[in-house]
């Protein structure tokens, strides 16, 4: 096999897609897609999607996979857009997602219909199971912390972390969403991803390019256990614990959380169309006024 891998970034939320495939066989699959959404105007379109089904195209790959990384809080997923477009792809998660979908039913107050067992999916991907892509294989790694559900993918002699691990100069995920917890990413970091080869190679599913320097999201184990700012081979895990916590303690909520969740945790599937032709996103308010309303 002789595996490629091609990056798709999105400034407006420092999102990075990847497309893996195989030179040889095109056996392809697409991890963490960004559907567009602009807050002001409510505004959803398709700019990211397009850009990789045209490389798709023009590389005459076959998807098998949209591989989630964790249900996303920043942007939208278009994996339902690859669903419309490539009838036989499947959109996969962990099957952790459950229990993420329990807690945000809660949330978002949302009615019996929306049920909590993962069926909105169609693949739920249990902790170091391998998948099969045509040529491809894929191993889920567990690395939840900032999330319950969050996996990162090993495929060849590269393992793509979502928001587990980022460059090292920037760190790691925060762990202050509902049901996240600093210890378990320490954990789950060192235990499977600071046990692979240190040559792997590292791809991130966020820059935030501290310093104003240039968008990266390559590194290696090696690199990310000698130089990671958050967390090292050598870091303890109190000493990690205690700076996440004290960290995310300070962190403003990400700006499409409500929105963004809202959509993910239903497999990039929009709300229903409304009598009027319409669609809504239901976003909570969190009220903190001096006077009642």
């Amino acid at each position: 096999m002789k595996q490629a891998i091609k990056t798709f970034y999105d400034p407006a939320t420092f999102t990075l897609t990847y497309v893996v495939y195989d030179e040889d066989s095109r056996d392809a699959v697409v991890i963490d897609p960004v559907l567009d959404y602009n807050p002001i105007g409510s505004i959803v379109s398709d700019e990211s999607f397009q850009q990789v089904v045209d490389f798709v195209a023009e590389n005459d790959l076959q998807l098998h996979y949209v591989l989630e990384t964790h249900a996303h809080a920043d942007h939208l997923s278009s994996s339902q857009l690859f669903r419309d477009e490539y009838p036989d792809i499947k959109v996969a998660i962990s099957e952790r997602i459950t229990g993420v979908q329990t807690v945000f039913k809660t949330v978002y107050n949302l009615d019996e219909s929306f049920v909590t067992d993962g069926n909105q999916f169609d693949t739920l991907i249990t902790d170091f199971e391998i998948l099969e892509a045509g040529t491809l294989r894929i191993k889920a790694l567990p690395t939840p912390g900032h999330t319950p559900a969050c996996l990162s993918f090993l495929i060849g002699d590269a393992v793509f972390t979502g928001d587990a691990l980022f460059m090292p100069d920037y760190g790691t995920g925060r762990c202050d969403f509902p049901a996240g917890d600093a210890r378990t990413l320490y954990r789950c970091v060192t235990d499977n991803l600071y046990s692979l080869p240190d040559e792997t190679r590292v791809f991130v599913g966020h820059d935030y390019q501290p310093g104003g320097r240039d968008v990266a999201w390559e590194s290696t184990i090696g690199e990310e256990k000698a130089n990671n700012i958050q967390l090292k081979a050598d870091t303890s895990e109190d000493d990690f614990v205690t700076f996440r916590e004290q960290r995310d303690s300070g962190l403003a909520a990400p700006k499409l959380i409500y929105q963004s969740i809202l959509v993910n945790i239903d497999a990039g599937h929009l709300p229903k169309m409304e009598s009027n032709n319409q669609r809504y996103l239901k976003i909570p308010l969190n009220l903190k006024m001096q006077r009642a309303v």
